[in-house]
């Protein structure tokens, strides 16, 4: 009988104990086009400016209903482009004193974190370029489509080139360049568009 009894006990106090416990939903795995996704860059410099394209390999978008839970997405280095065609520009952009994409191809981001509620957020990631790793913050918005389709857009991520071990004509690290300098940030304005 004493052993029903607590047998009986412990039953409520696990039945009990579980009442209180959070449930845990599974995010919503969202699988990004990259053929409707699109990276634009620009680079400044003292004298002007350059500007063009970069395409996405692959990523991915998890939802908790229809809040942004976590994600990343793979970048196809070997894809950058000039707007003005400039094919010297691009293979420079290529070579080591940029991207250096013969050995490293592909550059990554990974949510870590994410802040504020709706279709305005801020995003907060690790970066990765070069094999270099920094975390980055930026403003996201995001939009469901009528087909259930996602589309997450971040219109101005700055990203400090020197932290990627890309010095080439810094002023932060070569004072003497003068009016050869290019800015150390560049902006990379992001759309990607993800389904269920």
């Amino acid at each position: 009988m004493k052993l029903k009894l607590t047998s009986l006990a412990l039953l409520v106090i696990v039945i009990a104990s579980s009442a209180f416990i959070a449930p845990v939903f599974k995010a919503d795995t969202y699988k990004v086009d990259a053929a409707k996704s699109t990276i634009t860059w620009v680079g400044k410099k003292l004298t002007g400016s350059h500007n063009g394209t970069i395409d996405l390999q692959s990523g991915t978008l998890s939802f908790n209903g229809k809040k942004l839970a976590g994600g990343n997405f793979v970048i196809d280095m070997t894809t950058i482009k000039d707007a003005d065609k400039s094919a010297n520009l691009e293979k420079h952009l290529k070579a080591d004193d940029f991207f250096g994409t013969d050995k490293f191809a592909s550059s990554t981001f990974t949510i870590k974190k994410v802040a504020g509620n709706g279709n305005t957020v801020n995003v907060t990631g690790d970066l990765t370029i070069k094999g270099i790793t920094n975390s980055i913050t930026f403003p996201a918005t995001l939009a469901w489509n009528a087909d259930g389709s996602v589309t997450a857009s971040a219109d101005k991520v700055s990203v400090d080139r020197t932290k990627y071990g890309i010095k080439y004509k810094s002023k932060s690290i070569f004072p003497d360049v003068g009016d050869k300098m290019i800015n150390d940030e560049f902006e990379l304005a992001i759309k990607l568009v993800a389904k269920k």
